[in-house]
């Protein structure tokens, strides 16, 4: 139905900045918001951002401020911008879109991209 691929993880010092990408195929007319999540060693998987088909956005209090949440319609690809990351940043960053048929939530998840902020 649709999938996900996400790319731009790595290393980065505290301080630093990285941009992850979700590019989206298949039944993209679908999505109603796209979003990313995180999830840390030992940690539930939080939500970090989303943005949705009519461009609002939503941030983790935790990010707000130094997280960027945007899409690029034509290449339907959603970026996260990461300003000033933490050591606390660090974790496997997922890409989620979200829509509904006929009354049913459905999600797709990427593969995930592994942030690591070193201190």
């Amino acid at each position: 139905q649709v999938q996900l691929v996400e790319s731009g993880g790595g290393l980065v010092q505290a301080g630093g900045s990285l941009r992850l990408s979700c590019a989206a195929s298949g039944s993209i007319f679908r999505i109603n918001a796209m979003g990313w999540y995180r999830q840390a060693p030992g940690k539930q998987r939080e939500l970090v951002a989303t943005i949705t088909s009519g461009g609002s956005t939503n941030y983790v209090d935790s990010v707000k401020g130094r997280f960027t949440i945007s899409r690029d319609n034509a290449k339907n690809t959603v970026y996260l911008q990461m300003n000033s990351l933490k050591p606390e940043d660090t974790a496997v960053y997922y890409c989620n879109a979200h829509w509904i048929v006929i009354g049913v939530a459905l999600d797709a998840w990427g593969q995930g991209t592994l942030v690591t902020v070193s201190s």
